[in-house]
This record gives C-alpha cells, structure tokens and sequence, in this order.
C-alpha cells in the first residue's frame, strides 16, 4: 500500500492542500476547527510528513553536519555530544560523519553533506581540504573548524593550546625526574599532533634535557601503541627511553598495555602520560596521567559560533576560541598516589 501524501490529508480533512501545508507548518491563519481535521486525517491516514524534500526545495536543510577525525576516540564522541546538546536548543538535528583519519574518505563525507545541503559544517580536517570548505560556504553552507586553530581569518575555529599541552606533559615527566623522553603519536600532517610534539620540544630544550625521540604510526589508536612499546623494547637498555608522552589516550592505553605485558613496571621504569583525558585512562589498571581537554564545551563552543554565522552571515565577524589544557596526574607518572589536576 502506498504511503499516504499531503493530497490525500487534503481530501479526507475537506480542505486545500495550502491549508494542510498551513497547519504543518504551525500557521497562525488556519482556525482551530480547521487545523483539528487536518490532524485528525493525518493520524487516520498515518501520514508522516518528508520533511528532507520540503527542506531540499527551500535550499537548504535543518540539518548540521559534523566530519570527527575518529569516532572510535571518546574525545570525538564527548565533542559530539557538546555539539547535539547545543543544537536541540536551535531546533537543528546531527548528521555524523566519520573521516577516520582518511582524506579520501573525508571528500567523500563533504559530497555528501553537500548533497544534503547541510545548513552548516564543523570538522576537524585531515586533509588539505580548506578551498573545498571555502566552496561549502560559498553556496550557503557556513563552516567551523572543530579541535583546529585556523590562523587566516577564513574560518571561525574552536581549539585547545596543545603547544601548552605538549610542554605541560613534558615539563610533568621532567619535574618527575624522567631524563629521556618519547613522543608517539599519529602522522605530524595532523596539526594537533605537530603542536603537542613541539610543545614537548620547547619544554626539553628549555631544561636543557635530551631531544625528544619520536615514533610516528599511521593512526591514533591503541593498536599504535601497542607497537610502539615493541618498537621501545626493542631498544637497548641505554638506549630506552624511561618516559612515554602519547599524542592521545588510545596510544597511551595501548602503551600500557604492551609494556606491562612485558614485565616492564609502570612508571617505575617507564612512565605514560596521554592527551585528552578520555573517561578510560582513570579506570586503566594503572590510571594514566593525560592532558585534559573539555570535549563537551568544545562542541558547544563550536555549535555557537555556527549558529551565529547561519542566522546572521552578513554581520558575522570570524573568531578563534582557544580552551587552555589541564594536566591531570595519576599513577602511571607518579606510582600509588591519588589522582590530582594542575
């Protein structure tokens, strides 16, 4: 049986087809006694309105498009959330989508939104992609840079330090007597994982300690870091490094894991400390110290200045929010003692 449509709401109610589109759309200009027989065909006909043609025929959806870099990384999902929360109360609905650190897949996800005529966008990009977003925006679709500092005034942006965040996990493994650091993190055309390398850098130089030894891996997951305590194994005794930054907590965990399954004690001989603070390192079986980022707030501050350029783009001035990171101390930097933020 086919689905009933607005013409045959019209019929059974005994009025026009405006009318109907009138009480869908909560017109004032249609009475009550009106508006009641509309409702009351809908529901007897199980009418369900396709609100994605009606949006498609105006230009434009209600619908805001959000590309995260990895959805299997909780920092990802608890932006998401900050983002969904923020958009319910502008009556705006979520289409996710997931680059996976990929470029290809990442164009592949901007056709779509495109074809969707998302009515905004936020990402955080893996590939070069700015003149592509500069296009959205171009046919009416704003754009905000999510966990990534744009310098050019092209885009608003919502990031945090993490050059701050770099230096504070290396200063954190120095002030704990670590002399030989190691930085393990995703592809350094990351932009987030260029700044807290460097970040590490600029703390050791000013200490005047060993240069950071950096092992770089294809993705940002805990599979990258399982192979690098290996890689870390595998090195001589002199050559070892006794302190490990990760780039995020999943490389963190990962780290833990393949060296304790390998005797070796955390943080005695090696200390970890991660980035981003994701709800998983407390519960390790020895917590992780991390980086803390506020993901939720992120979102919400990323969702704002969206719906500032949606509803005024004429009057819009691009702006940079910038979230200071937090260290968080726990077990794996500092042995048995309680879990504590500075």
């Amino acid at each position: 049986m086919a689905a009933a449509n607005v013409r045959d709401v019209a019929a059974l109610a005994g009025v026009s087809v405006g009318t109907v589109s009138n009480v869908l759309n909560q017109s004032k200009h249609v009475s009550p006694a009106t508006s009641q027989r509309v409702l009351a065909a809908i529901d007897e006909l199980g009418f369900i309105r396709n609100d994605a043609a009606r949006q498609l025929r105006v230009g434009q959806s209600r619908t805001v498009g959000f590309m995260v870099l990895d959805v299997s990384n909780p920092f990802f999902t608890d932006i998401a959330r900050g983002v969904e929360d923020t958009l319910t109360q502008f009556n705006r609905s979520l289409l996710l989508g997931n680059s996976g650190e990929d470029a290809g897949r990442e164009l592949g996800y901007l056709d779509l939104f495109e074809e969707q005529r998302v009515s905004g966008l936020l990402i955080t990009p893996v590939g070069d992609v700015l003149p592509r977003l500069e296009r959205l925006r171009s046919r009416g679709s704003p754009v905000v840079l999510v966990d990534r500092h744009e310098n050019a005034d092209s885009f608003s942006s919502v990031s945090v330090d993490d050059r701050l965040g770099g230096r504070l996990a290396a200063e954190h493994l120095l002030d704990t007597g670590r002399t030989s650091l190691a930085f393990l993190g995703g592809p350094a055309s990351i932009l987030q994982v260029a700044d807290r390398a460097g970040g590490a850098r600029d703390a050791l130089a000013s200490r005047g300690a060993a240069p950071l030894r950096v092992l770089e891996f294809d993705a940002m997951r805990a599979e990258a870091g399982r192979q690098g305590a290996e890689q870390l194994l595998a090195l001589s005794a002199g050559e070892r490094p006794d302190a490990v930054f990760a780039a995020n907590d999943l490389i963190a965990l990962g780290v833990l894991q393949g060296l304790t399954h390998a005797g070796v004690r955390v943080p005695d001989d090696i200390a970890i400390i991660g980035y981003d603070d994701i709800s998983f390192v407390a519960d390790a079986a020895i917590p992780i110290s991390s980086i803390r980022q506020p993901a939720w707030e992120m979102g919400r501050a990323a969702t704002e200045l969206l719906m500032a350029e949606i509803d005024d783009p004429g009057a819009h001035d691009y702006r940079h929010v910038v979230f200071q990171p937090e260290l968080v101390v726990r077990e794996s930097t500092v042995g048995g003692g309680a879990a504590q933020a500075g």
